[in-house]
């Protein structure tokens, strides 16, 4: 089991030497990555299905990542995730091969989709096709860091005659993980993906997923022991149920902080380590 810890861009690790703190801490405790949300603006008033208030300090991914990249050595550093549809495919195609260079090879690209019609409209992406958007942007962002002269022609991204430098340290791309609860996502999982992210489930959701993404492999032709399961277990979370989650084929519990300070937070790193990550 890989143990990796949610939320280092957002709440108290939205400013900086916090970042940093929690950052090192857990990767002198033991933890495999650090994983990032987002959400570039969030409804005011908050309402149904936004997670959390609209003054919930969250900084973006790429950014928070490649600072707490630099104030750390070999520790993993996840998107999780990235709303792949509201992104300009181009430009974040330069943005993670720049965290790439920058951490020496340790980014997981994590992507979703969206759920939010608010957020799409203040940032003036389309709220339709989010699937296929995605699978297209996607498609165009691997082409930028794996092909010798780049081009790409699908229905929402077009070019060539380009190139974008530097490359990703990860070849042919950084590693590619799939959040969400959905069919479709198993399914954008199994095809597309190194891996799939499920966020704040119990063991019977889990449960529930891991059923779907074995049956999007079977159909995909991909053998479902090569998919990486990765879950943010909704807290309390102790060793019985670490262990419970991994007979379920889990790879990677991403687990959740409840903290509003630094101090709380870095207890919270320290217990995890001394309950789960030394005994397991």
């Amino acid at each position: 089991m890989k143990f990796g810890l949610f939320g280092i861009n957002n709440g108290p690790c939205a400013f900086p030497d916090t970042a940093a703190a929690v950052a090192q801490a857990a990767e002198s405790a033991g933890f495999e990555s650090l994983w990032t949300g987002e959400h570039v603006i969030l409804p005011d008033p908050q309402a149904p299905p936004s997670p959390v208030a609209a003054d919930y300090p969250m900084d973006d991914p790429t950014v928070a990542l490649a600072y707490v990249a630099a104030h750390t050595r070999k520790v993993r550093l996840g998107t999780g995730i990235i709303i792949l549809p509201q992104r300009n495919p181009v430009v974040l195609a330069k943005e993670l091969a720049s965290l790439d260079v920058l951490s020496k090879g340790r980014l997981i690209f994590g992507i979703g989709v969206g759920y939010l019609k608010p957020e799409f409209e203040a940032i003036g992406a389309p709220f339709d096709h989010k699937g296929a958007r995605s699978e297209e942007f996607l498609a165009a962002m691997k082409a930028l860091w794996s092909m010798e002269k780049p081009s790409f022609n699908g229905r929402w991204v077009k070019f060539s005659g380009v190139n974008a430098m530097p490359r990703p340290v990860q070849k042919p791309h950084p590693e590619i993980v799939f959040g969400g609860h959905s069919r479709e996502a198993f399914s954008r999982a199994a095809r597309l993906a190194r891996g799939w992210y499920g966020f704040s489930l119990d063991l019977d959701g889990t449960r529930k997923c891991v059923d779907g993404l074995k049956a999007a492999c079977s159909k995909a032709g991909r053998k479902f022991e090569d998919l990486e399961i990765s879950i943010s277990p909704r807290p309390p979370v102790d060793l019985e149920t670490a262990r419970r989650f991994a007979d379920l084929g889990v790879h990677r519990l991403i687990l959740l902080t409840r903290a509003n300070d630094e101090k709380t937070l870095l207890g919270q790193v320290s217990s995890f380590a001394d309950s789960m990550l030394s005994k397991f």
